[in-house]
């Protein structure tokens, strides 16, 4: 019996230094990932599994195909269209994922400055990410919630602001986070000042992208529109069968595969000719 105590004990103490002192596996790289995590990532859907969207995806395609055949009797056409619904969730994922950068980057001044005030106030930093939880911007409070939740727990503040960064998946929030961890190793009574300074420049930042983003609207709407014109024709079109039928011969189904591949390349070109410089993640 006392040779079983003796074990639990030594095991218990194993496992309390190991927790403290062993050197932690290095977390792999946001940049490593496939572009499909990441895009659930900046959507705010970190948590949804890569083979269920992937599955979802494959879903949605099979049913517009199966509608699509069921209306049309034309496999040429009800495959074009199942392609196009199996990427309709890549393209909801990625207009989320935009509208939700565009969210973070409007109210993270007014988070540094809310941290800003509560340092100044007396409050130290991890106290003061915190209480982003309950008082931050609307948009941000999940996070900050989760970041106290996982200090408190841990007690590791490099640790919970690494976690914090992946649940925001922001480059906005890689530097107001980068330049909270240098802040505080660094020490010195400079916080303060840093916080104004960076509100500031996010500020002025956030100002400038709305502005080119207004200019470059008229850009993105065109290329959707040139786009989805002769699709939403022959979706039309599928309501005519004998018309229709006429995409299930050789010729038909080349012009398909040509008009789709034109598609592609022309809406590609025209969002590479209009797009803004894309901010990346720092040190993710």
């Amino acid at each position: 019996m006392g040779a079983l105590v003796g074990l639990g004990v030594g095991i218990g103490l194993m496992l309390i230094w190991s927790a403290f002192f062993l050197p932690r596996r290095p977390k792999s790289s946001t940049g490593k990932q496939g572009r499909l995590p990441m895009l659930l990532a900046r959507a705010g859907l970190g948590q949804v599994a890569v083979n269920g969207f992937v599955v979802l995806c494959l879903a949605f395609g099979a049913v517009s195909a199966l509608v699509l055949q069921v209306v049309s009797g034309t496999p040429p056409v009800a495959l074009a269209f199942g392609l196009i619904g199996g990427c309709l969730p890549i393209a909801v994922v990625g207009g989320r994922a935009r509208r939700r950068q565009r969210e973070f980057a409007e109210v993270w001044p007014e988070a540094v400055d809310n941290l800003a005030s509560a340092v100044r106030a007396g409050l130290s930093l991890p106290d003061a990410l915190t209480a982003l939880g309950t008082r931050g911007p609307e948009p941000l409070r999940g996070a900050f919630d989760a970041f106290g939740l996982d200090y408190q727990v841990t007690g590791r503040f490099n640790d919970s602001l690494d976690r914090l960064k992946d649940r925001l998946s922001d480059p906005v929030g890689d530097r107001v986070i980068e330049g909270l961890r240098i802040a505080r190793e660094v020490g010195g009574g400079e916080l303060g000042r840093l916080l104004r300074n960076l509100s500031g420049y996010l500020r002025e930042d956030a100002r400038t992208r709305s502005e080119m983003e207004a200019r470059q609207a008229w850009t993105v709407n065109g290329a959707r529109l040139a786009v989805a014109a002769p699709w939403i024709v022959l979706l039309l079109l599928s309501l005519q069968s004998e018309t229709i039928r006429r995409y299930a011969s050789p010729g038909g189904t080349i012009v398909l595969v040509i008009g789709g591949v034109l598609c592609v390349v022309a809406y590609r070109l025209m969002m590479r000719i209009g797009r803004l410089p894309t901010e990346r993640r720092i040190l993710s």
